[in-house]
């Protein structure tokens, strides 16, 4: 690994924890959860679910899974409107970290030299936007999923048409099953 792309890597680790560390200091941390999701919406839609859509992208830049978010847009917005904005907040999302973290660390994974990492950034570069599609279909608006991409040297172009095409397919089937897993699952009433 170059000394470049090891300060590039060290940079995002840095932003992440600082990132963190605020939101805890600021103790912002705890509005993270179901109950305070759903209350923003429910309080004012417009204005919460742009609010949602803020913490979906901060959220996702510390770490924090995006089922907490579809299961407060599911709960208060129903299944079509809730799924809409779960897909929305999810898509720009993942923008956002690809756009702040590619920013950081550029393509900076490029360098690792490990034949696993090789073998999965040479399937990225062959079929760029079908594995994107798979990786989003598989493994949705996972945080560590988004850091990859932006720090894998995926273009753009192939990262937002994957991401719009691969999120589609888990969130229209976490809609769907919703009813269900709450119910049956976490005892929430529906």
């Amino acid at each position: 690994m170059t000394k470049t792309n090891l300060i590039r890597l060290g940079s995002t680790v840095v932003f992440a924890i600082i990132l963190a560390v605020v939101i805890e200091l600021m103790g912002l941390r705890e509005n993270f959860s179901l109950e305070y999701l759903k209350a923003t919406i429910e309080a004012n839609p417009f204005v919460g679910v742009a609010i949602f859509i803020g913490m979906f992208a901060i959220g996702n830049l510390i770490q924090i899974p995006g089922w907490i978010f579809m299961a407060a847009a599911l709960l208060t917005l129903g299944k079509v409107a809730g799924g809409l904005v779960t897909y929305t907040a999810a898509v720009l999302s993942c923008l956002v970290t690809y756009l702040i973290i590619g920013y950081i660390g550029k393509d900076s994974l490029r360098s690792i030299n490990n034949k696993y990492a090789k073998k999965l950034l040479g399937r990225l570069d062959s079929k760029p936007l079908q594995s994107v599609i798979l990786l989003r279909a598989f493994f949705g608006t996972a945080p560590v999923l988004n850091y990859a991409m932006a720090l894998s040297g995926v273009t753009f172009n192939n990262h937002i048409k994957g991401t719009l095409i691969g999120l589609a397919i888990p969130i229209f089937l976490h809609t769907l099953l919703f009813e269900f897993f709450a119910e049956h699952l976490f005892d929430i009433a529906i």
